[in-house]
């Protein structure tokens, strides 16, 4: 099965560029810039950037974006790690991603637009190589001030044209409220760029309906906690709303104790529209293949309803109706195809 879900094409819709990094490339990046590591030995390093198995608070988990934000501060570096992500993808047959940053995170060196451009040429790097489609969207941070949320906005529409599909709000979501951030979102919405918000996660349910009644939310960035009040779950059914879910990510960060206690397969049942994604493919040291063979074993997730979540990617993906259809007769026939060859080798 392991072999078969790879072969599988696939959609990731919640992937950060900075929890993705290669441990190598990390290394080889500080060298360049002389940024001192921890350690220089790649097995070591690598503690600093995976959680541990035993990994028990979002705190622990945020401490492994650090050493990535010091060595992405430049034009070279950020085109290299987007391409990379996307080589990455690539090998296990994701066809569409959306990779999410924070530009204002990464300005030591650069202006934010040159952040973006950097980001951008990786994309068109990866996608001249590969046979996948990748987008951008642009995160504002809770914790800083609502103007710079504004401005992230602002600098999303600028290359809406160029790649970049959407605007998303990540950071501490128990101490700032999402509502704050309502004008940078209404400037998206009113300029056509689609929104996504971190809600659900480390916070309660009304922090999702705040987020779908405050920035008009078209996704919700984990979402897991939804089912704690029974009139965010109906808002999220009325409003068309997906979810995406990252279940592994979800346990490391303490958004659930154990795995028996996740929602996605309650969430499923319930007809709500969610997306399976890793979050972060290096923090949680998983890929997408590896997290559809979890629902697998954990969840009872046939190969069939794993289809269903693949399709359901492609369409609360942030591209036309045109490209969703493309995609979904694609996906469909490569699905045919792999799953016909796949059943002979295991029967």
């Amino acid at each position: 099965m392991e072999k078969l879900i790879r072969k599988l094409p696939k959609t990731e819709l919640h992937l950060h560029l900075d929890g993705s990094l290669r441990v190598k490339t990390v290394l080889e990046l500080a060298e360049d810039r002389e940024i001192e590591l921890p350690t220089a030995d790649q097995k070591g390093l690598a503690e600093y950037l995976q959680v541990s198995e035993d990994c028990d608070s979002l705190a622990e988990y945020l401490e492994k974006f650090d050493l990535p934000l010091k060595v992405m501060q430049t034009e070279k570096a950020l085109t290299r790690v987007t391409y990379e992500l996307l080589e990455d993808a690539a090998w296990e047959n994701v066809k569409y991603l959306e990779i999410r940053f924070a530009p204002l995170l990464l300005t030591e060196e650069l202006r934010p637009a040159e952040v973006v451009e950097a980001v951008l040429a990786g994309v068109e790097k990866g996608e001249n190589k590969y046979e996948l489609q990748a987008n951008i969207i642009l995160c504002c941070m809770r914790h800083q001030d609502p103007s710079r949320s504004i401005e992230t906005a602002q600098l999303a529409v600028d290359y809406s044209d160029q790649g970049v599909v959407g605007l998303d709000l990540a950071g501490d979501e128990a101490n700032f409220p999402p509502e704050e951030h309502e004008e940078a979102f209404k400037l998206a919405a009113g300029a056509g760029l689609h929104r996504t918000v971190h809600a659900g996660e480390t916070a309660g349910a009304k922090n999702v309906k705040k987020a779908i009644d405050y920035l008009n939310a078209e996704r919700i960035g984990h979402g897991i906690r939804s089912k704690e009040d029974k009139e965010t779950l109906e808002t999220i059914k009325e409003a068309g709303v997906t979810l995406e879910i990252c279940p592994t990510s979800n346990l490391h960060t303490n958004a659930v104790t154990d795995l028996e206690q996740h929602p996605i397969r309650e969430y499923y049942e319930a007809g709500i529209p969610i997306t399976v994604n890793t979050d972060n493919r290096t923090v949680s040291n998983l890929t997408l293949s590896q997290e559809y063979l979890m629902l697998y074993r954990e969840f009872g997730f046939s190969l069939a309803e794993i289809q269903e979540l693949i399709l359901s990617g492609i369409k609360a993906a942030f591209i036309s109706d045109k490209e969703q259809e493309k995609l979904i007769t694609e996906f469909k026939s490569e699905f045919e195809t792999i799953a016909g060859i796949d059943n002979k080798i295991l029967e």
